[in-house]
């Protein structure tokens, strides 16, 4: 009786231990979206143009709201990964303006 209850128990913590393994999230190796760097005291962060979603974009690009970060999303998905910084001011509603305020935070990788 008592070699049944250890097993029974062994068992159970052996199906526990398995589950919350297989329920973990993988570890995939990918660029990071964006990435800080100190510059002069204060904290810089710099976006890739390639890999950014919406809402990253919106978050921490100036000038750039919902509408403008889906366009340029929109635009990677149609033409490609951005080849340089500059190929931003090809999206529909960046202009010189945005892309001033924001040529030291966004990059390509």
């Amino acid at each position: 009786m008592r070699i049944a209850f250890i097993s029974s128990i062994f068992l159970a913590l052996m199906v526990g231990f398995s589950s919350v393994i297989h329920a973990a999230p993988s570890v995939e190796a990918t660029e990071p979206v964006a990435a800080a760097q100190v510059e002069s005291g204060a904290q810089v962060v710099t976006i890739n143009l390639n890999t950014a979603d919406e809402v990253t974009l919106q978050r921490e690009l100036s000038g750039v709201g919902a509408v403008k970060a889906k366009a340029i999303v929109a635009y990677r998905e149609a033409n490609g990964e951005f080849v340089s910084a500059d190929e931003l001011l090809e999206v529909k509603g960046i202009g010189k303006a945005i892309f001033e305020k924001n040529r030291n935070k966004v990059a390509v990788k």
